[in-house]
């Protein structure tokens, strides 16, 4: 049995609703690009064996940062054409690059993910759950169900059992790369690592985390990321 655990953060995507001229993730905040701070969430978790940050063929950015990483367990993989694709060649890296065993436990991280919290991410790792397992927040707005292609409510949605969810999200190497490869090949669109396991059958555990977690996603989550950073 591993007792390895090694992150995947894929930073392939563009962040169009950024509306920024570089991908969101190459945003500074404090002095440091947006993914610099993401990694180093991992970096500094004792846990933690490695990281591989899945960038995009095209990128101009990651060798910029590359340098900084030498000697530090971090890796570069080439993503694809959507996140699924991306997670899936970081998940081949560590199998067939790095070689590793396939009942290693693997967290799946959003690059435009800084403000994870250390006891967050150890009480994720604590789980240990054999499906795999996620951070999330239970819903606590009202959530509005809108007519399809409208801006128009249908309907109110019960907000009883239904959680936000968040990264990083956490399976074995081997059964993950197993359930994303399936997915794939059925023609599943796949919005995060959890609906892979679920389209197998399983039930990933939900571990409540913090909800200053936030993904950089518009403008103004980017000045939240700064605030919460700093704070």
């Amino acid at each position: 049995m591993s007792n390895e655990v090694w992150c995947i953060i894929p930073a392939a995507g563009v962040g169009k609703r950024m509306q920024t001229a570089i991908p969101k993730q190459y945003l500074r905040l404090h002095g440091q690009t947006v993914l610099e701070h993401t990694v180093a969430c991992f970096l500094q978790h004792s846990a933690i064996h490695g990281v591989v940050v899945v960038v995009s063929a095209a990128d101009e950015y990651w060798a910029e940062l590359a340098p900084k990483y030498q000697g530090q367990r971090v890796y570069q993989a080439i993503g694809g054409q959507e996140r699924a694709h991306s997670v899936l060649s970081g998940l081949k890296y560590l199998q067939q690059t790095l070689s590793l065993a396939e009942d290693t436990q693997v967290l799946v991280h959003d690059a435009a993910r800084p403000c994870l919290a250390a006891a967050d991410l150890t009480a994720l790792l604590a789980a240990k759950a054999e499906h795999g397992a996620i951070l999330a927040t239970p819903v606590r707005d009202t959530m509005k169900r809108g007519f399809k292609g409208q801006t128009v409510i249908s309907h109110t949605e019960e907000r009883a059992d239904l959680w936000h969810a968040l990264t990083p999200q956490l399976a074995p190497l081997g059964l993950l790369t197993m359930a994303i490869e399936q997915a794939l090949q059925a023609g599943i669109t796949l919005t995060d690592e959890a609906s892979a396991l679920e389209y197998l059958g399983l039930h990933p555990l939900l571990v409540e985390g913090d909800a200053r977690n936030i993904k950089i996603t518009r403008p103004a989550d980017l000045a939240l990321a700064a605030f919460f950073l700093q704070e």
